[in-house]
């Protein structure tokens, strides 16, 4: 029995933890944070002030997760995001095809969880910071809602991944709110006092049908008059969670210490809105339909956005400007919304995309006064131009790996966050970046730690890509399609398709490539051909004259031509797949950007995948076959396709496809990492989109490694993951491994991004 005892004063449970890194907020930028730390050897604590972890990517919000890969809405080829990011998205469409924002917070849980150097706090809010000088955090207080507990969390290093820099902010950081002027950064799409300087919340809701007529009676706060919202006419009773990204307030506000005032207006308009589609009449397929789900927590956009030592702009991303220190990538577009959000007469959004992906460098992922301050999440340094790509979650969470990975340099070299560029130690946490699978455009990994730079490597096949096999069908011209192929440098051979038609036509072909290297925009045309199309199956050879100076991938060109039926193939090929013309309105894609004069933004086509089983490439013959696909791929330092496939690929016809790796002299491995193509090309949204398949169909499942002796060092089926990492049980000594797998079926020959073994 528990009685009151004496009346004086109490005081809650305190508690002190000390760690190497305290990450403050548990969204997904936080998660990969810790566990890229953790896995390092660092001692983490992940504080988080709500119930579950996810963030906006939680079931209290359910945003979905993106990145570059725009829903595969811009021309960014192979542009997910990889590492943790990657993992935890591949993981989600293995278990969670369906997109249950339930199932994806336990994944996530379950990820943190399984990492033993990881302290998790949940419902845990920061509330002080406790500092050693004025440029020094010493420690943290956090309170637990639950518990009724009081946290001291101390440590070197600290990051700051909680959305609105409550650390930052209380330790005495430098950050921004708000727009800058034009004039300060040279930004031409910086927006104006009547568009607003903040991106408002959202707060999304489920509907679900129940079979049988339900009946809806407001609450007394709910918005009256729909008509006062301007897109009103916008509203379906077919619409739900974050297809309604519109529902959006708050930008005229302050985003952080307004933001339940937000939220109840936010409130005020979802059940409004329900009300209307209810009970207007207006909407009869509603009758049966019930308000399943109302967000408790808006998703936020903005609010402080932090200095470090460098501020992104507008021009690096349109320009795509290379920095030094690049240690992560971004693709999303230029996305700015007006502050008044649901109530303004514009458009929701104004999305500009750039040519390509950019560089992040790792001067923006530190704070310029704080010196052991690392910034994670949307807060990193960047105009607020530049934040309206940066902010989304997939390319917070990847910026957020490269500083937890700096942490980790940090305590192994003693040195401060800002030590790690001021020293030259950029390049090694580059290195260590893209050991565990993080691309960094422009810069192919050179790792002579890796036993597999010095053996001699042979393939039971080599694939020479010369067409696909098997039988071919015929679909109709009805969008432009171009086939897109990784070709040498030097002149561009004939290449041989088939056509149906039934009476006589002319089919515009056409062959261009990208200006920029390594992007997938083709904006450059070296020839142009129009080809007589007559009734039944024609069989057409297209030589070329241009040649290209660079390896690179060009874009064979078939213009839209209803009367005309491609033939096209089941097959898919690492490296190799169809684009397509076309519009995608999710992200502001009518086929073409054609921006005014005077934002700094470029016009170009879009020329873009489609989700499979549809997007079936194109069955052409290359007269002199593409010899792309060799074995030296797996330790060439880039692990997915660029400006090349950069993978082994096997035969179609090898029945056994195997690596052999064969040293002059025995070495000793430790550990083997593996690279399988899990289509960095699909994007892979965590909620609300449904996915065609829970393994990509590129990935090696079935695979097993052995020694010199043919002793089976590690046997893996049911792979699906991109990244493997085999720790043997005991380091062995031997001259030569044998990687053998299967193809992942009939349709998809074996391929492999990387090969690398450590001792």
């Amino acid at each position: 029995m528990i009685t009151s005892g004496t009346t004086g004063d109490r005081a809650f449970p305190e508690v002190n933890i000390n760690a190497d890194l305290v990450i403050t907020g548990g969204g997904l930028s936080g998660v990969c944070g810790a566990i890229t730390a953790a896995r390092q050897g660092l001692k983490v604590v992940l504080v988080q002030d709500r119930p579950v972890l996810g963030g906006n990517a939680s079931s209290e919000v359910r945003l979905w997760i993106l990145g570059a890969t725009s829903h595969m809405g811009n021309n960014n080829r192979w542009a997910r995001e990889g590492g943790l990011v990657n993992e935890i998205l591949v993981e989600n469409t293995f278990r969670n095809p369906e997109s249950n924002p339930i199932i994806f917070d336990m994944i996530l849980l379950d990820k943190v969880t399984q990492e033993p150097n990881i302290t998790l706090l949940l419902n845990t809010a920061v509330y002080a910071v406790e500092k050693k000088d004025e440029g020094t955090i010493g420690a943290l207080k956090a309170f637990c809602s639950q518990n009724q507990t009081t946290y001291t969390l101390t440590a070197p290093l600290f990051c700051d991944a909680s959305g609105d820099g409550i650390v930052g902010f209380l330790a005495g950081a430098a950050f921004r709110m708000g727009a800058e002027s034009s004039d300060e950064f040279g930004e031409k799409f910086a927006p104006s006092a009547e568009y607003g300087e903040l991106l408002g919340h959202s707060l999304y809701f489920y509907s679900k049908d129940t079979g049988r007529p339900v009946k809806y009676i407001p609450p007394a706060f709910a918005l009256k008059d729909i008509t006062t919202i301007p897109r009103f006419k916008s509203f379906n009773a077919g619409d739900f969670g974050c297809k309604l990204w519109w529902i959006e307030y708050g930008g005229r506000l302050d985003t952080v210490h307004d933001t339940e005032t937000i939220k109840w207006e936010l409130w005020k308009i979802v059940y409004g809105v329900w009300d209307y589609i209810k009970n207007s009449g207006n909407f009869p397929e509603a009758e049966t339909l019930t308000l399943e789900w109302v967000g408790m927590i808006p998703g936020k956009r903005e609010s402080r956005r932090f200095e470090g030592d460098y501020m992104m702009v507008q021009q690096d991303i349109i320009e795509q400007r290379t920095h030094p220190d690049a240690v992560a990538f971004g693709g999303w577009s230029v996305d700015l919304h007006p502050a008044d959000g649901v109530f303004s007469e514009k458009p929701g959004c104004n999305q500009w995309h750039s040519k390509g992906i950019y560089q992040i460098p790792y001067r923006s992922l530190y704070s310029r006064n704080i010196r052991n301050l690392f910034l994670g999440g949307r807060i990193i340094s960047a105009s607020h131009v530049a934040f309206a790509s940066t902010r989304v979650m997939a390319t917070a969470a990847y910026a957020t790996q490269a500083a937890a990975m700096a942490a980790v340099i940090c305590k192994e070299q003693g040195v401060l966050p800002a030590g790690v560029f001021h020293k030259g130690m950029v390049p090694l946490l580059q290195k260590r970046l893209q050991q565990t699978g993080q691309h960094i455009p422009g810069l192919a990994l050179q790792d002579t730690d890796d036993l597999v730079q010095t053996a001699a490597i042979k393939a039971s096949s080599e694939m020479v890509f010369t067409g696909f096999p098997g039988a071919a069908f015929p679909q109709p011209l009805q969008l432009s399609v171009a086939q897109l192929l990784p070709l040498p440098e030097g002149e561009i051979a004939p290449i041989v398709f088939h056509a149906d038609a039934a009476e006589d036509t002319t089919l515009e072909v056409e062959l261009r490539i990208s200006s920029r290297k390594g992007s997938h925009t083709p904006d450059v045309t070296l020839e142009k051909q129009n080809i007589a199309i007559h009734p039944g199956r024609n069989c057409i050879r297209l030589p070329f004259t241009a040649a290209l100076q660079d390896a690179s991938y060009a874009f064979i060109i078939f213009h839209k031509n209803p009367l005309v039926q491609l033939h096209r193939t089941a097959n898919r090929l690492t490296g190799v797949l169809s684009v397509f013309n076309t519009v995608n309105k999710a992200v502001s894609n009518y086929g073409k950007q054609t921006p005014p004069e005077d934002i700094g933004m470029e016009a170009f086509e879009f020329w873009c995948p489609q989700r499979r089983p549809e997007g079936y490439n194109i069955d052409l013959k290359y007269e002199t076959g593409i010899r792309l696909f060799g074995a030296e791929n797996i330790r060439n330092g880039t692990d997915r396709p660029v400006s090349a496939p950069n993978a082994w690929v096997a035969d179609w016809a090898d029945t056994a496809p195997q690596l052999t790796l064969r040293w002059k002299a025995p070495v000793t491995i430790g550990h083997i990492d593996l690279f399988f193509d899990a289509d960095y090309d699909h994007p892979m949204e965590s909620v609300l989109m449904t996915h065609p398949e829970t393994v990509m169909p590129f990935c090696v499942r079935n695979y097993r490694i052995k020694d010199a002796a043919g002793k089976v060092l590690a046997e893996v089926k049911g792979n699906y993951q991109t990244h493997n990492r085999l720790r043997l049980p005991q380091p062995v000594h031997t001259d030569e491994l044998v990687l053998e797998m299967e193809h992942p079926s009939a349709d998809v020959p074996a391929a492999v991004f990387a090969v690398r073994c450590y001792k």
